[in-house]
């Protein structure tokens, strides 16, 4: 059974909305609804009683303004809202929302948006310095446009490519098909995936341990 990694609050006053937000986020690998509210200040009791990893935030609540609860908090968040102003738009980012989705959107987009939230926290990770490489990949990742460097057309990675045709690969079974060491097939990899060449999924197996398995976008 895959392990869930990322505890989510949702916070919406309508709970038919919630609902089928709560169901999306089951859905998405590595994500578990830790608690669904309809106010600001059921927000605040349910983080005081376990801070959840991420929420799922409406601007507009019957006790408050989600938007500020975002800025107030300062955990990860989207905005989920039918508000399309470009102010508020602007105002949610400035208060460090990572995401905003405008009511109503196709279920695939929010799995789409927390796939790559889920990537861009494995990329920002651990407690050591990160290289200014591995910060751009984390937000080319988070807003799904490529880095300004362009992929090299390396028979390495044409090799790569190969091995992958129609499969999802793990970068060890990738390596070895393209007979190349396994450190270089995960730097190819991660590199193409960040540039919009190769798809990658985290997959969490009984060890606890998310593996990348990699495919060819079509």
């Amino acid at each position: 059974m895959a392990q869930r990694s990322w505890s989510v609050l949702i916070v919406d006053d309508d709970f038919r909305v919630a609902g089928i937000h709560a169901d999306i986020v089951e859905a998405a690998p590595g994500f578990s609804v830790q608690n669904s509210v309809r106010t600001v200040a059921e927000a605040h009791e349910a983080i005081r009683s376990s801070q959840p990893d991420f929420m799922l935030v409406d601007v507009y609540l019957p006790d408050g303004d989600g938007i500020e609860l975002v800025h107030n908090t300062g955990i990860d968040a989207f905005i989920l809202s039918a508000a399309d102003e470009a102010a508020t738009v602007r105002r949610a980012f400035r208060a460090g929302a990572l995401g905003y989705l405008v009511k109503p959107f196709q279920r695939q987009l929010l799995l789409d948006r927390l796939d790559r939230y889920a990537r861009y926290r494995h990329v920002l990770t651990g407690k050591r310095g990160l290289r200014q490489e591995k910060i751009d990949q984390a937000l080319s990742i988070l807003h799904g446009v490529a880095p300004s460097a362009p992929v090299s057309s390396s028979s390495t990675e044409q090799l790569l490519l190969d091995a992958l045709g129609n499969r999802e690969l793990s970068a060890a079974a990738a390596a070895e098909a393209a007979g190349v060491s396994r450190a270089t097939a995960q730097r190819r990899l991660a590199a193409m995936a960040a540039q919009g060449v190769v798809h990658v999924r985290l997959n969490y197996g009984a060890t606890g341990r998310p593996e990348h398995l990699y495919s060819k976008l079509a």
